[in-house]
């Protein structure tokens, strides 16, 4: 029963290339069930051993991309601060659940585990069959040799056991989320930056050869930080140039070698007018939905898209934060038929929204403290409303947080 699951095939970002189709295992409910009740068993075991690196924040209680981002830009902003160059190699793991070493995972998990564990585990993951539902046809049942099944309880996990022993170097900073992995180096040399990135990624392709992982390298890029001029050398990996870049996409934030949030903003403001455009009959002035519905799709799919990372970019310039606003203060006066010359500021007051609906982002004196207030809502929940300091959580973001 365990052996056995129907896999539903999902695009990614709505693609339609075969290489962007992922495989969802639906799994029976009793199976759902024996995962959650044998996690719980695992999960102590790998915890009391220190099994799961602290730089890796994927599928982990009160660790999310947020934290991740945090972490990375500080190290960043610190070497900003210190007039140092700050290079960051961003690698994406190909099929990374899809490509597990089924023999690789069972002598990770032989060391760590007690026999009967073990024993459950492996047979487990021995002897897998899928079949793949399209519509409403199936097709023949399809043995798996390697993978963990994406969409179960115990996938996670034991991706996070597979790649616990990934190498790290006493020059550079490890950030990994799930199959995300960044590392960073700072020096005020451009050649040690280069020479430090290059020896962590030379160990990296050691370790990937051993235990049959593949980094892509199309989505793999290299990109220096700093205020001054100047790019580090070329770096490579398994002897092909890494493309080097002046903004990356990290984690859902665009991050530009400054860190100064324009292409994050730039980008998002397009998102958006994206966003509104699909929802422009529902939320526009001569909708019969009532207000009360369209603040909800409002709150529901646009204010995310914005909110997100604010905790960041929430510092950017004025030009940059004032992107946002323009769209919010905009899609506001659509959604309550306000005048187009009326202020944010008296569209609250005439409707009685609260700042937690919708908030002034600008650094203006009458809205300063409706800005301060959601990013210090936002920046409690973070840290876990408990007012610790904030470079302190920085500093040590997994043993603070």
């Amino acid at each position: 029963m365990f052996q056995k699951n129907k896999t539903q095939e999902t695009t990614k970002n709505g693609q339609t290339l075969p290489s962007a189709y992922r495989p969802i295992s639906l799994l029976p409910i009793f199976s759902k069930l024996f995962e959650k009740l044998f996690l719980k068993r695992l999960v102590p075991i790998f915890e009391s051993q220190n099994i799961i690196p602290s730089h890796q924040f994927g599928f982990r209680p009160f660790h999310s991309t947020i934290h991740q981002c945090l972490h990375i830009v500080d190290i960043i902003s610190s070497s900003l601060e210190q007039k140092q160059y700050c290079g960051a190699a961003f690698l994406d793991v190909e099929q990374a659940f899809d490509r597990v070493w089924h023999p690789g995972l069972l002598y990770k998990l032989k060391k760590i585990l007690p026999s009967t564990y073990y024993l459950i585990l492996q047979s487990y993951l021995k002897d897998r069959y899928s079949v793949v539902c399209q519509k409403d046809k199936l097709s023949g049942y399809i043995r798996i040799n390697a993978s963990v099944p994406q969409g179960s309880v115990l996938g996670p996990l034991l991706y996070l056991i597979y790649t616990a022993d990934i190498p790290t170097h006493p020059s550079t900073h490890m950030a990994t989320f799930a199959d995300d992995i960044c590392i960073l180096t700072s020096n005020p040399e451009l050649s040690l930056v280069s020479h430090n990135l290059q020896q962590h990624l030379n160990n990296l392709q050691q370790w990937c050869k051993k235990w049959r992982i593949v980094i892509n390298q199309s989505k793999s890029v290299h990109i220096t930080f700093s205020l001054r001029r100047g790019s580090c050398p070329p770096i490579t990996f398994d002897n092909i140039p890494i493309p080097p870049a002046s903004c990356v996409r990290y984690l859902g934030l665009y991050i530009d070698k400054r860190v100064t949030w324009n292409p994050h903003t730039r980008l998002k403001r397009i998102d958006l007018n994206r966003k509104f455009g699909m929802l422009r009959n529902l939320l526009h002035r001569r909708s019969k939905l009532s207000l009360v519905n369209k603040l909800t799709i409002y709150n529901m799919i646009l204010k995310p898209t914005w909110t997100y990372g604010i905790e960041l970019w929430g510092s950017a310039r004025k030009s940059n934060i004032d992107r946002i606003q323009s769209f919010q203060s905009k899609t506001l006066r659509t959604i309550l038929d306000a005048p187009w010359f009326r202020g944010f500021i008296w569209v609250l007051r005439r409707y009685k929204l609260k700042f937690g609906t919708c908030c002034k982002l600008d650094h203006s004196t009458t809205s300063q403290t409706c800005k301060k207030k959601q990013i210090k809502d936002r920046s409690d929940k973070l840290y876990g409303g408990n007012g610790a300091n904030s470079q302190a959580v920085m500093s040590a973001p997994v043993d603070a947080i």
